[in-house]
């Protein structure tokens, strides 16, 4: 049994048009092993029609878990963080997407992960879980595998920042009415954005690599035209974040130069890493055309 005074951790999903997904998140939510803490899940709608209402309901009163159910009706991700944020009961706020699914000792992990280290926050791994069988190209390309670290590294580059697999403490939030920039909102980047700026305050963060989370890969995922898509508003968001003289932007234009010299190569002998390249290859030039004023994509529609 869990201590009268232990912390409180309030688990926050957003959520918008996803409630199968939704739906399998949350069995596996009210389930954690908790040790030393209690929790409870907070989901917030970020969809008009209400389209979690069902599943989230389906949970409030039946489970053994608290379960509350919030709404942000102007579909916008960072809107929904922060609704989030305003709405969390917990000393933490751990943050899960709405299509993935954590082991049982996630949170645990992720909790005493941050207590060892003294950390303000606490990030883990988000490994692919694809549905059906994934397209060989895809699997050996790794364009859905994201960067893993040893448990206690230290995290200062932002672009391994983000939400997917995060706890915090709710210290961070303190004084800032909107943490997460609602003009990202719609391209997506909040996240970075927002974790970055705490880096530059001086708060620390930390890996955890035994708190795992499985995200899932649709079919309409497993489709090239989705990550070249995915690219194009990446290249669009990196744009908003970094300087014009920099060193990112020299990276850019040399890859611009070079990638396409080498793609019609790798296309006639490897084709995963043809499709690898490709795909940076449009985040660099995304980059490159809005730091001129020219948006290849303006905000997410998948």
């Amino acid at each position: 049994m869990t201590a009268p005074n232990a912390p409180h951790i309030s688990i926050c999903i957003p959520t918008y048009l996803r409630p199968g997904m939704l739906e399998r998140c949350l069995d596996a939510l009210t389930a954690q092993e908790a040790r030393g803490f209690a929790y409870s899940i907070l989901v917030v709608d970020n969809d008009p029609q209400q389209s979690a209402s069902g599943v989230v309901h389906k949970r409030i009163g039946s489970s053994s878990t608290t379960v509350t159910y919030v709404r942000e009706e102007e579909p916008n991700i960072s809107r929904a963080r922060n609704k989030a944020v305003s709405s969390a009961v917990g000393e933490y706020l751990a943050f899960i997407d709405d299509d993935e699914i954590p082991e049982p000792s996630w949170l645990l992990n992720l909790y005493e992960t941050c207590r060892k280290y003294s950390a303000d926050g606490v990030l883990g791994p988000v490994l692919p879980r694809y549905e059906g069988t994934p397209p060989d190209w895809l699997v050996k390309s790794g364009l859905c595998v994201r960067p893993s670290f040893t448990t206690g590294t230290r995290m200062t580059n932002p672009r391994y920042l983000r939400t997917g697999n995060i706890l915090l403490r709710r210290a961070l939030f303190e004084g800032l009415v909107t943490p997460f920039d609602p003009g990202l909102g719609r391209t997506g980047g909040e996240d970075v954005d927002a974790l970055g700026r705490m880096v530059k305050a001086g708060r620390s963060f930390v890996w955890c690599n035994e708190a795992r989370v499985y995200e899932t890969v649709p079919a309409e995922r497993q489709m090239l035209n989705y990550h070249l898509r995915r690219a194009l508003i990446r290249g669009v968001t990196q744009a908003d974040m970094e300087a014009f003289l920099s060193y990112g932007t020299m990276k850019s234009v040399i890859a611009v130069i070079l990638y396409p010299l080498a793609l019609p190569f790798l296309l006639a002998t490897r084709y995963h890493v043809y499709v690898k390249y490709l795909v940076k290859c449009c985040d660099h030039l995304a980059k490159l055309f809005a730091h001129v004023g020219v948006k290849l994509a303006r905000e997410r529609t998948f």
